[in-house]
């Protein structure tokens, strides 16, 4: 089976329209979460396609949190709240003079973009990645929950009402964007890191005995379920990578479990080399809008394993290389299931998945191209 030294992304159609200047206004910092690293890829992708491409959002710079003034997010304080300076903002918009701005979040930085970028008269594309709403029930008391569900019903549909058009990553997101408000909503696919796509993956493993988690560390991801697991099954390796308001749960059972590493969060780098380092990455979360890190994982050619609560397995182009936990199974029953596949369909599983990822990703570039240029 061929092993893939490098992949040259190109769109499998582009559009007559001219190149236009692209603005992202977004309230997550660059590769802090799933949102995060998403447009960071999505501007390398775009680069060659468009006159120029920028993003105007907070920054993390030595550990330290920049971009206005910043406030713990309620029930996870490694995430900020930030408010940014407005006047400073529209400057920045206005110099940049974008013919698209693409607002991620609904934050301050992506209700006052969206006006902004309404208002000099550009058109306003929306990605919709998180039901924020739906997280409440996890995180929150009954009183928060209800005036952190009334917050992003706002904002969402201040965001909606300037939008040309509302992006979102599966079915049921479309689906809630209209229940929200979006005039038009659409599908659209996740970008890739270059790093995942082009570094030349390992061999596919043939047999499930190391499992790595990676992602936030935070009660949608059902971490609980992954300790159970850990426990049941001793005979294989657990990592877990990441950071969140349940890292004390994680560091405390990596103590009492002689199979289970945390490894802390990871850059980059650092998280290609703990998927190479695998045989499989497992996403069991309760709540999880599509799952970056699967995409990323089945980019480097391992066996994936998601809950079917994950948006990815919504796409049956990616689904029919991943290995899907029903909602009536436990994390340590798919685990089994995955041990107990052949050398073959282990190997066979995980070179689909990286086939899978190539072509999802220049599907998703033409896409957005189209977006921008209005053809769609």
């Amino acid at each position: 089976m061929q092993e893939f030294a490098s992949v040259a992304v190109q769109p499998r159609r582009r559009s007559n329209a001219a190149p236009r200047r692209v603005l992202i206004v977004s309230d997550a910092a660059p590769h802090r979460n799933g949102v995060g690293a998403y447009y960071q890829d999505l501007m390398h992708h775009l680069g060659p396609w468009v006159e120029d491409i920028d993003i105007i959002s907070p920054a993390i710079v030595d550990g330290q949190w920049q971009g206005g003034w910043m406030f713990p997010l309620p029930g996870d304080a490694t995430q900020k709240f930030c408010v940014p300076n407005l006047l400073r903002l529209r400057q920045q918009m206005e110099a940049f003079a974008p013919d698209v701005v693409v607002i991620p979040t609904p934050g301050l930085f992506g209700m006052f973009g969206a006006r902004y970028g309404r208002q000099m008269g550009a058109r306003v594309l929306v990605g919709f990645h998180t039901w924020y709403e739906k997280l409440t029930e996890l995180y929150w008391n009954r009183v928060q929950g209800s005036l952190t569900r009334g917050y992003f019903e706002v904002s969402n549909r201040f965001i909606f009402r300037n939008a040309d058009v509302v992006l979102a990553n599966s079915d049921e997101m479309v689906g809630i964007a209209e229940r929200i408000g979006a005039a038009q909503a659409a599908l659209m696919g996740t970008p890739v890191s270059p790093l995942f796509l082009q570094r030349t993956p390992p061999r596919a493993p043939t047999a499930v005995r190391s499992v790595l988690f990676a992602g936030r560390l935070a009660a949608e991801k059902n971490l609980e379920g992954l300790l159970e697991a850990a426990r049941a099954l001793p005979q294989l390796r657990f990592s877990v990578a990441g950071d969140g308001p349940q890292r004390e749960l994680i560091e405390t059972a990596a103590q009492e479990l002689p199979n289970l590493d945390y490894i802390g969060w990871l850059d980059r780098e650092g998280l290609l080399a703990a998927m190479d380092a695998h045989d499989a990455l497992i996403l069991p979360s309760h709540v999880e809008s599509f799952g970056t890190i699967a995409l990323e994982a089945m980019a480097r050619q391992r066996l994936v394993i998601v809950s079917d609560a994950c948006g990815i397995a919504e796409w049956s182009e990616l689904a029919s290389a991943l290995l899907v936990k029903s909602a009536d199974e436990d994390v340590a029953s798919v685990l089994r299931r995955a041990t107990q596949l052949s050398e073959f369909e282990v190997a066979a599983s995980a070179r689909q998945a990286r086939q899978a990822v190539v072509q999802h990703n220049q599907a998703n570039l033409s896409l957005w191209l189209d977006f921008i240029t209005g053809v769609s």
